[in-house]
């Protein structure tokens, strides 16, 4: 359970989930304009951005894949969705539109009815004229935006969630500590993992955990003092301990601390807020996170266990798609392949537990790491569609 540093020009355009399977959107950078010949080969249309011209320009509609040069003519910065002016569906967006500069929006349209609606920063959005398209095949897939108000709910239900399991947890990390004050190496192993998945089941709550997920489930990366660092601490720290020969008597502190550490944040849970823009984001990001920490064993300090890792971080995905399932089931017409996804990785990782014991990762062969690579990545690739539908949008 850990943040990932996430990068991209501001401005570019959200593909709404991959899942608008007629629809190709890519943000554009600031040299483009209407009515020049276009190296693409398509067919421009400028568009204007603005409270008092919102989506004037576009004179000839016509079906097929084609390129808005958006130009924001207002002296604020600004968004953009194509939608449907009948029911607010939206088809494609572009954001973050300074004032005086022009991105673009490709897009493949078919018959139906659209409109420009421009939201500029701190004011009022403004919907632009109808355009209809007659010919053509039919209007591709759209989505109906997802405001926070939508998500609140959902985000209530995780939080509530997210407090039993600190509950569970707070009982486990107890249990960790009284194995280590008996001195069996072998409970204390496994009371350890026990402790840790609970943890890490929780994944899509670490932007509310604050400095506690450090101190509980912090690595050595950017300490100086490596493992012998004083602020390296928590699970990870009594992991390398355990695994590296220390006497479990040494580890009696470590564990202590994890415990009040652990109660300390189940009590300050109920004065938590998670943000509920945040919900469909961390769906994605707990297994991106995997990928890039658990997969490739970054985050092994002895124990090998980063499949079970992966598998807890499983459990958390589902955990947080359950509270956003009736937001999706009506905007992601892929859902139930995902679902059908998640199954296939859960029987995968399922299948690296024998006799109890998990198969450290490199104990793996070169066709089982290809295909746990491959599944997880084709599960991050389908939950970024769940991450941009849920990503909260403005309608007024």
């Amino acid at each position: 359970m850990r943040a990932t540093v996430r990068t991209g020009a501001v401005g570019a355009v959200l593909v709404a989930g991959g899942l608008l399977a007629g629809l190709l959107l890519t943000g554009g950078a600031d040299d483009a304009e209407a009515g020049r010949a276009a190296p693409d080969g398509l067919p421009h249309t400028g568009i204007e951005v603005s409270p008092s011209r919102c989506g004037r320009g576009w004179q000839h509609p016509h079906p097929g894949l084609q390129v808005f040069d958006l130009h924001n003519t207002s002296d604020t910065a600004a968004e953009v969705y194509l939608k449907n002016p009948a029911d607010g569906s939206v088809y494609g967006e572009v954001e973050g539109i300074g004032p005086g500069t022009t991105r673009r929006l490709r897009i493949r349209l078919g018959r139906g009815a659209y409109a420009f609606m421009c939201l500029p920063d701190d004011t009022h959005a403004v919907t632009g004229p109808t355009a209809r398209i007659t010919g053509g095949g039919p209007a591709g897939p759209a989505a109906a935006p997802v405001t926070e108000h939508d998500l609140i709910p959902a985000a209530l239900a995780y939080q509530k969630w997210v407090g039993r399991g600190l509950d569970g947890l707070v009982g486990r990390t107890g249990r960790l500590r009284d194995a280590l004050a008996d001195g069996d190496r072998a409970a204390v192993e496994d009371a350890w993992l026990s402790a840790h998945l609970a943890y890490e089941r929780l994944g899509a709550a670490y932007g509310a955990f604050g400095d506690a997920d450090g101190k509980i489930n912090g690595t050595t990366a950017g300490l100086p003092g490596g493992v012998r660092d004083p602020a390296f601490t928590g699970f990870h720290r009594i992991e390398y301990g355990l695994w590296h020969g220390r006497s479990t008597t040494s580890l009696r502190g470590p564990a202590t601390a994890l415990a009040d550490a652990v109660k300390a944040l189940r009590d300050d849970w109920t004065e938590a807020r998670m943000e509920p823009a945040d919900l469909g984001l961390r769906a994605h990001e707990i297994l991106e996170n995997t990928l890039q920490f658990e997969l490739t064993g970054r985050t092994d300090y002895g124990s090998g266990s980063n499949l079970a890792t992966a598998r807890a971080n499983l459990d958390g995905t589902r955990a947080v798609l359950a509270r956003l399932r009736h937001l999706l089931v009506t905007r992601y017409p892929e859902l139930p392949v995902l679902e059908r996804k998640l199954d296939r990785a859960q029987d995968l990782l399922d299948g690296f537990r024998r006799d109890g014991r998990w198969t450290p990762l490199d104990r793996l062969d070169r066709r089982q790491r290809e295909r746990t690579d491959a599944v997880l990545g084709d599960l991050v690739e389908r939950l970024a569609s769940v991450a941009t539908l849920c990503d909260a949008r403005r309608t007024v």
